[in-house]
């Protein structure tokens, strides 16, 4: 067994008490945790924000969009940086940021408030996840109890997205929505509290920093979702949404040809060299952009339409959790028997059967006849896919980039996911502008004087027509849901050719360093 030279190291990066694994471990994980469930616990809150804030539906999406953004298109160079000025300290300021981050949205008044917030909190995440990771390898030795940390991290990492949903309906329920941003600042001011105290910092290795690939990405994504919001709300024709378009594609094409001039680029092009990788990558893409979409929607049905509280609807997404931790289960298992891509399969199909079955819903649809039996197989075919995808996409890599390879696909997560549900929305908005056109005469001809006078002033149709609504536009975004996951199924079918034996050694990391689920 080898050890970590930091063990023994002394000097200004060494803690205060550097012989407290169990105290290190602690706040790695609760770093983890922390970013995780902020993927999920604000997903409860939407429809309080959406009321608080005056969101329309269409820009809630941004809630979400605004982190998931940042977090994805900086996640490899928040890992470099950690490389390059030490893990420790990079640990410590990404959680810093996010902290602040976390303060300023709970105390949002107005919806670009909250949205730079969450943007802001995406930025603290990628500094802080990537390097919580890479801090395992430095404070514990090789062998089994590194093993251990890594079980440690990986299952708070599974099982973080169940614990947000239960924390953000409590909170929102009990408290005030603004809480789910709160709940962080007291978490963040204790880890960045322990960090020196318990962790040593790491060795720096020299390196560049490719911020102009990092920015370019991250911009060019935000113009390209930004765009597809903007036509659902103001059409195609509209001068900012060419606009938004045409500017995505300028800065994504200057990515590109940024990364493949770059002497250190933030995405090595490389990878997409290796067939299996890149269909990795694309399936990844695909189902990420179906999932989030599907959690954006549920919420607002369960709560606006099923009139469910915070809490209630925190529990009614406990199902789906649990569905993606068999599938993974089962996947991990199995995957040395069977290979990868019969999962990646029978995944891909299990989540377009899912996605489909939920095209269905109305508003006379209940929980039991028309969201939990979709949620289940769409959670297992997801929960299928996630530890074969994670072991796929770092198959064949050499060891020293064997990080970025599992980075950017965990970057593909975040980023499809926003950028899948910027088109869902659109869809969405599209078919509930149509559903409300033809409602409206019939809702004229029945309406009191007061409902008149209300809608001429919000022109918005109150209940039971408003879930007509919004039941027609989650139907038709699940129907382009659909096409998604397909595109994920084709590509499991036609491009995956990766061996049994290709994932052999690679068996015991899945969990450590897969995607967020």
């Amino acid at each position: 067994m080898t050890t970590s030279p930091v063990d023994t190291r002394t000097g200004p990066g060494t803690a205060r008490y550097p012989n407290r694994p169990g105290i290190a471990l602690t706040v790695i994980a609760a770093c983890q945790l922390m970013v995780v469930l902020d993927a999920t616990i604000v997903n409860i809150a939407l429809p309080h924000i959406q009321e608080a804030l005056s969101f329309s539906t269409t820009d809630l999406s941004w809630v979400l969009s605004a982190y998931t953004l940042t977090f994805g298109g900086l996640l490899l160079l928040g890992g470099r940086a950690g490389d390059i000025l030490g893990r420790r300290r990079v640990f410590m300021t990404g959680i810093l940021v996010f902290t602040l981050a976390s303060l300023l949205g709970g105390f949002a008044q107005e919806p670009w408030q909250l949205l730079a917030a969450r943007a802001l909190q995406g930025v603290g995440g990628a500094i802080a996840s990537p390097t919580s990771l890479a801090l395992i390898t430095t404070t514990f030795p090789e062998g089994p109890e590194r093993n251990r940390a890594f079980g440690v991290f990986a299952a708070v990492s599974a099982g973080g997205g169940a614990i947000g949903l239960l924390a953000g309906g409590m909170l929102t329920e009990w408290l005030d929505w603004r809480w789910v941003l709160f709940v962080n600042v007291p978490i963040g001011l204790v880890i960045a509290f322990l960090t020196p105290r318990f962790i040593n910092e790491s060795e720096r290795h020299p390196g560049r920093f490719d911020l102009a690939g990092a920015l370019s990405s991250t911009l060019g994504m935000t113009a390209l979702v930004y765009g597809f919001i903007r036509a659902s709300e103001e059409g195609w024709r509209d001068s900012l949404t060419i606009t938004a378009f045409i500017a995505a594609g300028v800065l994504l094409a200057a990515f590109a040809l940024i990364e493949a001039r770059a002497r250190e680029p933030i995405t090595p092009l490389r990878m997409f060299a290796d067939r299996n990788r890149s269909g990795t990558y694309v399936i990844m893409l695909s189902l990420a952009a179906a999932m989030l979409g599907m959690f954006f929607f549920i919420v607002l049905f369960v709560q606006n339409v099923l009139g469910y509280s915070p809490i209630r609807s925190g529990l009614a997404f406990l199902p789906v959790t649990l569905a993606i931790g068999l599938g993974a289960g089962l996947a991990q298992r199995m995957l040395p028997v069977l290979g990868p891509k019969p999962f990646m399969v029978a995944g891909a199909s299990c989540t377009a059967i899912g996605l489909f079955w939920l095209s269905f819903i109305s508003s006379d649809s209940s929980y039991a006849s028309g969201v939990l039996g979709p949620m289940l197989v769409f959670g297992f075919g997801m929960g299928l896919n996630f530890v074969t995808l994670t072991l796929t996409a770092v198959s064949g890599v050499a060891q020293h980039e064997a990080g970025a390879a599992s980075g950017l696909l965990n970057a593909t997560q975040q980023v499809g996911g926003s950028l899948g549900l910027s088109i869902l929305v659109t869809v969405f908005g599209t078919a509930g502008r149509d559903e409300a056109r033809q409602l409206v005469p019939e809702f004229l001809a029945t309406a009191t004087p007061e409902q008149k006078a209300a809608f001429a002033r919000t022109r918005e149709l109150p209940p039971p027509w408003s879930h007509d609504v919004l039941t027609a536009g989650i139907s038709l975004a699940f129907t382009a849901a659909v096409v998604m996951a397909l595109v994920a199924f084709v590509t499991a079918v036609t491009v995956i050719r990766v061996r049994k034996s290709d994932l052999e050694s690679l068996s015991g990391t899945a969990g450590a360093a897969g995607p967020v689920a």
